[in-house]
C-alpha cells in the first residue's frame, strides 16, 4: 500500500489543489482554496522475530483558503473521509499560519498503522 497516495486520492474527492507543505515558491499564485500536507516521520512498531510488523506514518494536513467558512468546514468534512479510509485524525484541528494575508488556514495531525507484510 503506498500511504501518500492513498491520503492524495482521499483528498482528490474535494477537487481542491494538494501540494506538499513548503513546496509553493513565493513568485506562485496561491489558488483561492487548498491542501498541503507534509509526512513528519514514519515508525517501525510492532516487532516478529526482530521484523517490524507494523509501520506508523504521521502527517500534518492543513487547509488554506480566502474564504473563512470554507477553511472552518472543508478540513473537518475531510476527517470524515480520511477515517473512512483508515487515517486517525487527532483532534478536529488548529489554527495554522499562512503566507498571504488573503488566506487563513487549519491544520490536523494524521496517523496511519500499516500493516507491513513480507
Amino acid at each position: 500500500m503506498d500511504v501518500k497516495n492513498l491520503l492524495l486520492e482521499t483528498l482528490d474527492a474535494f477537487g481542491y489543489p494538494i501540494y506538499l507543505q513548503g513546496s509553493l515558491s513565493d513568485d506562485d499564485v496561491y489558488p483561492p482554496s487548498f491542501f498541503t500536507f507534509f509526512n513528519n516521520s514514519t515508525e517501525d512498531d510492532a516487532f516478529f522475530d526482530n521484523t517490524e510488523t507494523r509501520t506508523i506514518w504521521d502527517f500534518d494536513l492543513n487547509f488554506y483558503s480566502e474564504d473563512p467558512t470554507l477553511v472552518n468546514t472543508i478540513l473537518l468534512r475531510a476527517k470524515r473521509l480520511l477515517k473512512a479510509a483508515g487515517f486517525i485524525p487527532e483532534g478536529s484541528g488548529y489554527d495554522v499560519l499562512s503566507d498571504q494575508p488573503s488566506h487563513t488556514g487549519r491544520g490536523m495531525n494524521l496517523l496511519f498503522i500499516e500493516k507491513v507484510r513480507y
